[in-house]
């Protein structure tokens, strides 16, 4: 019995010792995940280390990074004055004047007689010191119709900064302040930047102190179509995770060595606020146009005169031009028959698979690479032709084209039919010729005016027109407001009609 009693009493404590070391076990599996045992450990002081026994995987310096690129990056405050506006439009007496009395809103919204009071808009944004002598770039964005602007450096020193130049195309702009010795950041290659690269965004987010946030880079040369201010806006954006928020606008974004790649403009998010994606505008491009403005006072951009052909282009327009998916480049949809790819010898339904011998595989990246070219530039194009590979040299122009297909898209957006008056009706009607209205269906003039087919076009914005070329090239020159003036036959009457939202 006593033997019995032993064995038991052994099995017992196999048993709970065999648990004791299960529960060790999975406490270790736990410390695993915690950081304390060999694997991904958060240290607060260096930030995220991918440690292991062999220490082969070095750790990621955020600290190093930051203290090279914080004290570069300033906030930038902004004020739109606006001036007593006259009323010239306002009815004589105001409408709730009865109810309230007129004592009310002069009292509380600054009217007087004819003039109103509009307060003053407050805006908010970063910057980043690129030269000792107090030049800083930022965001066309951040400054665009400020009539003052507010430079607050990391010291807490507060200037007041001269705009030398925007560029919306890219949306940058370049500011001065007058000051000596500043801390100038070290501008990188963004050519350089990998995909999956860590990186920080550098800011003054929310009107908070400067703040540091970390990510990796996600994707280049995007193109998300968010600049409509300028008129052949630039997207080549670096995308990465790193949180930016409003006021972020202008900061930087650096690499671990602290080293500025780009300057962050964007954030794509259905609440206005972070919501996973940030663009920045590569250093690269950035360089570019910070040292024409400040050589030439505006951006010097070379054109290459192609119109290239989009990514949801439809079956048909793609077997149209012959394109092949399987073939990683850039597709020309149209050529302006006076631009540099035309003298070159480019032609529509060409696949540009090269630039000076760089490999191109988005519109996006072509795009950024021409504009970092100057009118004059010359440069190499591989081109495919069918199944023919050739080199072409194209030198740049110095202006935006204009496309056949542009122009054509613009008489069509009017959405109505244009047949030229011949000598003979023009001669009855008293007029040197015109362009008569007809088949008018969906488009600018039926959504925008009351005009009735039969209506004899003679002028556009000041413009005579006769011919549907002239009407073509009467639009394209519009952006915006314009007259059509015209008469409808057996009236002496002239028509204006209104245009008053045309996007070419």
């Amino acid at each position: 019995m006593k033997r019995k009693i032993v064995v038991i009493l052994l099995c017992v404590v196999c048993i709970v010792a065999g648990l004791g070391l299960l529960a060790h076990g999975n406490k270790g599996n736990w410390r695993f995940f915690d950081g304390r045992k060999n694997n991904f450990a958060f240290n607060t002081s260096s930030g995220l280390h991918a440690a292991n026994n062999s220490g082969s995987v070095q750790p990621v310096d955020f600290e190093k990074a930051a203290a090279n690129a914080v004290p570069s990056v300033v906030h930038i405050n902004t004020t739109i004055k606006f001036k007593e506006a006259d009323r010239n439009n306002a009815p004589d007496q105001d409408p709730f004047g009865d109810m309230f009395g007129n004592d009310f809103f002069k009292k509380f919204f600054g009217y007087n007689g004819r003039q109103f009071k509009v307060p003053n808009q407050k805006g908010s944004g970063s910057g980043v010191i690129i030269s000792p002598d107090g030049y800083i770039v930022t965001n066309d964005h951040v400054v665009d119709g400020a009539t003052e602007v507010k430079v607050t450096l990391n010291d807490h020193k507060d200037y007041t900064a001269k705009v030398i130049g925007t560029d919306p195309n890219t949306d940058l702009a370049l500011l001065k302040i007058d000051a000596r010795n500043l801390p100038a950041i070290v501008i990188g290659n963004s050519d350089d930047v990998k995909l999956g690269e860590w990186v920080l965004a550098i800011g003054y987010p929310l009107n908070l102190e400067v703040t540091v946030t970390q990510g990796i880079v996600s994707a280049k040369s995007r193109n998300i179509g968010i600049n409509t201010m300028g008129s052949a806006p630039i997207e080549a954006f670096i995308q990465t995770d790193a949180a930016v928020n409003p006021g972020s606008s202008g900061g930087a974004l650096v690499n671990t060595n602290g080293e500025l790649i780009a300057i962050n403009s964007a954030i794509a998010s259905p609440t206005g606020s972070f919501a996973g994606y940030a663009y920045a505008i590569p250093s690269n491009l950035m360089k570019k146009v910070v040292d024409d403005i400040m050589k030439y006072g505006s951006v010097q951009r070379g054109y290459l005169g192609i119109s290239m052909a989009p990514e949801n282009l439809d079956d048909a327009k793609k077997k149209e031009l012959g394109i092949n998916d399987n073939i990683n480049a850039v597709w020309i949809m149209d050529v302006d028959p006076k631009g540099a790819a035309a003298e070159a010898g480019i032609k529509k339904g060409d696949a540009i698979i090269k630039m000076n011998g760089n490999d191109i595989s988005s519109d996006a990246q072509l795009a950024e690479m021409v504009a970092r070219q100057k009118p004059g530039d010359k440069i190499q194009l591989t081109i495919m032709r069918g199944s023919k590979q050739m080199n072409v040299d194209a030198t740049l122009k110095n202006k935006l084209g204009v496309f056949p297909s542009m122009e054509t898209a613009a008489v069509e957006s009017l959405g109505a039919d244009f047949t030229p008056l011949n000598k003979a009706d023009a001669s009855k009607l008293g007029i040197d010729g015109g362009l008569t209205v007809s088949n008018i269906r969906d488009g600018v003039i039926s959504n925008q005016t009351n005009m009735r087919p039969g209506f004899i076009i003679t002028k556009v914005a000041g413009v005579h027109v006769k011919t549907v070329d002239d009407l073509k090239q009467a639009l394209m020159k519009q952006n915006g407001n314009f007259q059509i003036e015209g008469i409808y036959p057996g009236s002496n009457v002239i028509y204006y009609y209104g245009i008053n939202d045309f996007r070419k």
